[in-house]
């Protein structure tokens, strides 16, 4: 239990600690282990994974303060974006550890009224060190996977025992034990829509130097009924990726062709256009290249000799090879936003309208990629079009005055936390308290061409 103490006293008291701890690591680096021995090792291994636990639920504690300050300060999207460039983890890291401190950790109700942990046994041993990451995610997913039905005293001894035996065995055997719990509490493996739409979920994994993708998810019992349809369809000899050359020359895999199933279902759902729209464009699949890469690419597909392109790029931030561009062009209509080629485009309107048309929103795409936030890596299909000059006093809906951000950078600049100004074409974020910045998170090759932001932030 953390002992209360001023706010003075308590930064005093936690960094004099910090402190002591850097300290320590420092010591001990400096220290050969060479002659110790592997009995020694072993003890000091122990010893130093007790230690990271700790700091772990040091570090979920702190967390969940930082998504729901006790006193109140800051804004969600501000403390994200701060931890966001400090610790330099993703996104997505963040959410989890925000969404796993909120369950471990004592809430407020709107009333001002405390509220008991969700899983209090886990708590008390994260912050006792016990338990690592992997005995956590094990029994997070042997609680979840409890129906409804299951009373709460039942999930509470359920989640107890979990985490009593986690002190003494590792996280696959605890994943065994959690199944049997789960078998013992719901033997008729009985569960409720509710249920069902509690644990539907569908993950697109990143994307491999390959620019293959792993999918995982578990799908619900009509997606599944569509998919089994469309898996039907597909069968040997049916619907060939290349050419239907037949069922002799269907060499596929079934897993394969559960592949193609999926590809030829969400192609053919774009091309009904039944979709509807997304931020001013129906909803296809944009991508972005070049007059020069297209020329490249269309010249390399007949002459072995000449190089393919690099990779163009979709709306979504991922790598589509230029074979597959030309594939997918041919097949259905795509916003493909080449940029000498949209010179003649009508782009310009002045006063006329406040919304971008999806002309500009393609040339978004092809600038910017993503949002222009520095660190930000939302990409185009989930950003909004910004106007660098406000379009209230004076700014125009002109290509050049028009910048991709996301929902919560575009409101941070709506509400006055943040600030953007156009440098060198590119768009340039301040929060006040340094020089404006560009954001190299949707241009890796200015990095790798050791581009930065200079000292006077101008973003060149």
């Amino acid at each position: 239990m953390a002992t209360p103490v001023g706010a003075a006293a308590a930064r005093e008291q936690v960094w004099a600690a910090l402190d002591a701890i850097d300290a320590a690591h420092a010591l001990i680096r400096a220290t050969s282990t060479d002659l110790v021995g592997n009995d020694f090792r072993v003890d000091i291994a122990d010893r130093l994974e007790a230690q990271e636990r700790i700091n772990r639920g040091l570090m979920y504690r702190i967390f969940g303060e930082l998504a729901d300050p006790p006193d109140g300060s800051g804004s969600i999207a501000a403390v994200r974006a701060a931890v966001w460039t400090r610790l330099r983890i993703t996104p997505r890291e963040i959410t989890r550890r925000c969404r796993l401190a909120a369950r471990i950790r004592t809430q407020r109700s709107l009333t001002g009224a405390t509220i008991p942990p969700e899983l209090p046994v886990l708590a008390t041993a994260i912050e006792a060190g016990s338990i690592g990451d992997d005995h956590i995610r094990a029994i997070c997913q042997a609680v979840d996977v409890l129906p409804a039905s299951v009373p709460p005293a039942q999930i509470a001894a359920a989640e107890a025992a979990l985490v009593s035996h986690a002190t003494g065995v590792d996280a696959g055997v605890l994943s065994k034990i959690g199944q049997r719990i789960a078998d013992h509490l719901n033997p008729d493996g009985l569960f409720s829509d509710r249920d069902r739409a509690r644990r539907r979920t569908l993950t697109l994994g990143r994307q491999g130097p390959d620019g293959m993708s792993k999918l995982t998810g578990l799908l619900d019992p009509g997606t599944r009924a569509y998919f089994e349809a469309i898996t039907a369809a597909v069968r040997p000899g049916r619907h060939l990726p290349d050419t239907d050359k037949g069922p002799a020359a269907d060499s596929r895999t079934p897993a394969q062709r559960c592949h193609d199933a999926l590809r030829l279902a969400l192609s053919t759902a774009i091309a009904s256009g039944k979709l509807g729209t997304h931020r001013g464009h129906p909803v296809t699949v944009v991508v972005t290249t070049s007059l020069t890469e297209l020329n490249q690419a269309a010249h390399a597909a007949n002459d072995p000799n000449i190089a393919m392109p690099p990779p163009a790029l979709t709306g979504g931030g991922s790598r589509l090879p230029m074979r597959d561009l030309i594939s997918l062009a041919a097949q259905s209509i795509h916003y493909l936003a080449v940029f000498d080629d949209h010179t003649a485009r009508p782009l310009f309107l002045g006063r006329q309208k406040r919304v971008a048309t999806a002309d500009q929103r393609l040339i978004c795409y092809a600038r910017d990629r993503g949002c222009t936030h520095p660190h930000c890596r939302a990409p185009g299909y989930h950003c909004e079009v910004h106007h660098a000059q406000p379009w209230s006093p004076r700014g125009r809906t002109n290509t050049d005055n028009l910048y991709f951000a996301c929902s919560p950078h575009h409101t941070d600049v709506t509400q006055g936390r943040q600030h953007t100004t156009v440098t060198s074409g590119r768009l340039s974020w301040t929060d006040g308290t340094g020089p404006p910045r560009i954001n190299h998170a949707h241009h890796p090759e200015e990095l790798l061409r050791g581009g930065t932001d200079p000292p006077d932030g101008t973003g060149a």
